[in-house]
């Protein structure tokens, strides 16, 4: 399995959707937000035959969205506790109680209420 490697160059579009929130995250030392996240492959590491390293692919975040408020955060967790639900439960109970949700974008369609907004 190969390592993940982050590239830490951060692209222009990325900071601008960054700077609204770089207060509040330089404030809070412990603090989470969640985002919706695009990554793009930037660099492969094959090492040769005879060396005895792992293989790596090297990431960079090219897109992202942070929640800018409550309600915008509970759903991006809700989605991502459904997509880590699908990802896992292969083999297992879960798989075969919830034959609705089988596939990522039924969870997106379905699992969140994000597009409804929160009168829905």
């Amino acid at each position: 399995m190969p390592d993940i490697k982050f590239d830490s160059k951060v692209l222009e579009d990325v900071k601008d959707a960054l700077d609204p929130h770089a207060l509040d995250m330089f404030r809070q030392r412990k603090g989470r937000w969640m985002a919706v996240v695009e990554l793009a492959h930037v660099e492969r590491v094959e090492p040769g035959p005879d060396e005895e390293k792992v293989p790596s692919v090297k990431l960079r975040i090219v897109g992202i969205e942070v929640a800018a408020d409550e309600f915008t955060d509970e759903r991006l967790r809700e989605l991502q506790r459904g997509l880590y639900r699908l990802r896992t439960k292969g083999g297992t109970f879960d798989g075969e109680l919830d034959p609705d949700v089988q596939r990522a974008d039924d969870i997106l369609r379905h699992g969140s209420g994000l597009l409804v907004g929160p009168q829905a």
